[in-house]
């Protein structure tokens, strides 16, 4: 069983940072493919960036050049940095952890891009 916690949300402005954090449990978060998803209202979840546990990534091309995944096995947490963010960012962002056929979601954390 994995927990996650995600934070690090809030509201910036058009062309801001924000750095996401999810914080996992369990002895064995260095071996699970992590990624981030995110939910904007009346719209599908979507992926926007994982991670494997030797450390390749991959983005939505919506993001590439502005976000950055990366994990921290020593403290059990996954990062989500975030620049250049566009009002179009705005949803809520879950953190997604698979080992085989088990998969853990996060609460999620709201992050909202607006001037």
């Amino acid at each position: 069983q994995v927990q996650l916690a995600e934070s690090g949300g809030g509201l910036v402005q058009p062309g801001g940072s924000l750095r996401l954090s999810c914080a996992g449990s369990g002895r064995i978060f260095s071996t699970y493919a992590m990624a981030w998803y995110r939910q904007g209202t009346g719209k599908q979840r979507e992926l926007v960036a994982a991670i494997t546990s030797g450390g390749s990534t991959n983005y939505a091309d919506s993001v590439k050049g502005r976000f950055i995944i990366s994990r921290d096995n020593a403290k059990n947490t996954v990062y989500l940095q975030m620049n250049r963010l566009k009002p179009e960012d705005t949803a809520v962002y879950y953190c997604n952890a698979v080992l085989g056929n088990y998969r853990y979601w996060g609460q999620g954390t709201q992050v909202t891009v607006s001037s």
